[in-house]
């Protein structure tokens, strides 16, 4: 998938955090920094299916729906419909089975506003 926020990538990731920091567009400030603390609903798609309607009506507990991706292909990280990285998917180290994602590449926001 392209996207022209993903063509110029930023590396590492702390970099476009400390730039959000700052505010939007370079904006400093007491209303710049009132939004660091609302969440974000962040997305991670890690493939996708294309089954037959007649498949998904027969889908029961217990089916598999194939993907048209590997474990090892790398995931992409949405806000909204907006590409802001990608990555590869990591199991936590702390025996609780939840998954993380370690980011490769993150979008370069630098010259919107």
């Amino acid at each position: 998938m392209t996207n022209d926020a993903m063509d110029d990538p930023v590396d590492p990731p702390a970099a476009a955090a400390s730039e959000a920091a700052a505010g939007a567009g370079g904006r400093s400030g007491p209303r710049a920094g009132a939004f660091l603390g609302v969440p974000i609903e962040v997305t991670i798609s890690v493939g996708k299916a294309r089954p037959l309607v007649s498949e998904l009506v027969e889908l029961r507990r217990d089916s598999v729906l194939t993907l048209d991706s590997s474990i090892d292909d790398p995931v992409e990280l949405y806000i909204g419909d907006r590409l802001i990285a990608r990555g590869e998917l990591q199991e936590l180290g702390d025996d609780s089975g939840r998954l993380g994602v370690r980011l490769t590449e993150v979008a370069d926001f630098s010259n919107e506003l």
